[in-house]
């Protein structure tokens, strides 16, 4: 069986029906405990696909150590997921991205083979990864462990755990490798429950009381999880950056406006990096290389020389920030690793 082919013949049949579960609550509310048994729930009641992104198993230990760096990767592990969600849309083999933390992303491609989601038999050194027949021939539901916000075509619901802080902080005491206290009480300061009459993007949210799946929940569930199927959204509206970007598209000078945002996200990012203490001598360099990589851009959107900007007929602002934002952040990575 070849399986590019075994791929597009199952996915020309029928589109693929995707949705994404946002999975939120306090650390140690049983986030991970919940995944396994919806993900085993669903497989065997409705037969679905399902696969769980679990930020624990993925991100860098050393992101604990320093919130800025968290961010970075965080970002980084976006774009993973949004090469397997284009390639699940789009009944194609998934890409690589062209930079990338390679320990990450043997990680992440570690967790997606793991649940059948891509071919065992990929060749890594290709940066080409197939899909398997699981991943796109039944309802895919992708259970993610932190806000992803992503403009595909595809199903979203919310499943916030209602835990305890105190309980929380018991669990939390008990891990290998637990987290501040501190911490812990900070969240459950500013964690909120999702809030539909307020934010139009909550309205597929369900909160559940933890310990989870319990029995009386799974008919509210299921009735959520087919509701956000067969509801497919193209966007999430209260997205405060997504207004901002729509704002700039509406001017007449892209340019102009490509120099102003660029140059707020350069200060912006200086500002994070003092912050976080980085050596002057490499405050120095980091903004040099800015600055760069800001005139670059702009000489790409004057020129079209497409050095990072590779657009067919029309400029979209938002894909210049997007672009800039990740070559931006790989940047900054590197100088932040210099310091260790």
């Amino acid at each position: 069986m070849k399986m590019g082919e075994d791929v597009r013949g199952a996915h020309s049949e029928r589109p693929q029906k995707l949705v994404l579960c946002v999975l939120c609550g306090l650390p140690a509310a049983g986030k991970s405990t919940f995944a396994r048994a919806l993900r085993h729930w669903l497989q065997q009641e409705l037969g679905w696909a399902v696969g769980v992104v679990a930020y624990d198993d993925v991100m860098p230990e050393a992101v604990l150590e320093k919130p800025s760096q968290w961010k970075l990767f965080r970002q980084e592990l976006l774009k993973f997921l949004e090469h397997f969600l284009l390639a699940v849309i789009n009944g194609c083999q998934m890409s690589a991205p062209p930079s990338k933390t390679e320990a990450m992303w043997k990680d992440f491609i570690t967790c997606l083979k793991d649940q059948d989601l891509i071919s065992s038999a990929a060749v890594e050194a290709q940066a080409l990864y197939p899909l398997t027949k699981t991943a796109v021939s039944r309802p895919l539901l992708l259970i993610l462990d932190d806000n992803f916000y992503y403009q595909n075509s595809s199903g979203f619901c919310q499943l916030f755990l209602d835990c305890a802080l105190e309980t929380c902080l018991q669990r939390n005491a008990q891990r290998p490798r637990p987290l501040p206290a501190e911490t812990i009480h900070q969240m459950g300061n500013k964690i909120e429950k999702p809030n539909p009459e307020k934010n139009a993007w909550e309205h597929h949210s369900l909160a559940v009381q933890s310990p989870a799946c319990a029995s009386e929940a799974r008919l509210k569930l299921t009735d959520l999880l087919i509701t956000a199927l067969e509801n497919p959204i193209k966007h999430v509206e209260e997205n405060l950056e997504q207004k901002e970007t729509d704002r700039l598209i509406g001017s007449t000078n892209i340019l102009h406006q490509a120099d102003q945002t660029l140059r707020r996200i350069v200060s912006q990012t200086m500002k994070e990096a003092k912050d976080e203490q980085m050596f002057p001598y490499n405050l120095k360099l980091l903004a040099e290389e800015l600055n760069k990589l800001k005139a670059e851009f702009l000489e790409d959107l004057r020129q079209g020389n497409k050095k990072y900007l590779c657009f067919q007929q029309t400029i979209d602002l938002a894909d210049v920030i997007s672009f800039f934002h990740y070559e931006k952040d790989n940047i900054v990575r590197k100088y932040f690793s210099k310091q260790h």
